[in-house]
């Protein structure tokens, strides 16, 4: 919300990074965050593999932005900032920072969370705790047969 308001359009795109193993599958991530975002005018929801400066530069874009959690995230996010200036030089990064109320939130936390019963009501949007509870669900009846 708050960065549709300072850019009018906002496109929201997810990494398909083979270097990780997500719980759900990237169309299941993007029918979720096509239900988060619903009717939202000038927002709208893609994937993308490889450099992210080269989906920029491709899609005509001029603004990444970017979450900070922590001062743990800092480091990180501006080592790639600084890389995707080097790799597109038009392109601007802009840091904002969560509420904080999300601060301590990580896909991690709200997987372990979700993994172990716990509610991640308020955490996250409906359908993704409903599939959260469906997977994890799912998951501990495969590993206790």
């Amino acid at each position: 919300d708050r960065a549709q308001s300072l850019f009018g359009r906002l496109r929201v795109v997810v990494l398909k990074n083979v270097h990780k193993s997500p719980l759900f599958s990237m169309e299941e991530r993007l029918e979720m965050l096509r239900e988060a975002l619903p009717g939202r005018k000038g927002v709208s929801v893609g994937a993308f593999d490889g450099l992210l400066s080269d989906y920029v530069k491709k899609n005509q874009v001029g603004i990444i932005i970017r979450g900070l959690r922590a001062i743990s995230d800092f480091e990180m996010e501006f080592q790639m900032a600084l890389m995707n200036r080097s790799l597109a030089p038009d392109i601007e990064t802009f840091f904002m920072m969560p509420s904080v109320n999300y601060t301590f939130l990580s896909s991690n936390v709200v997987r372990e969370v979700a993994g172990l019963g716990g509610s991640v009501e308020g955490l996250v949007p409906g359908l993704v705790s409903r599939k959260l509870r469906a997977k994890m669900g799912a998951s501990k009846k495969a590993k206790n047969p």
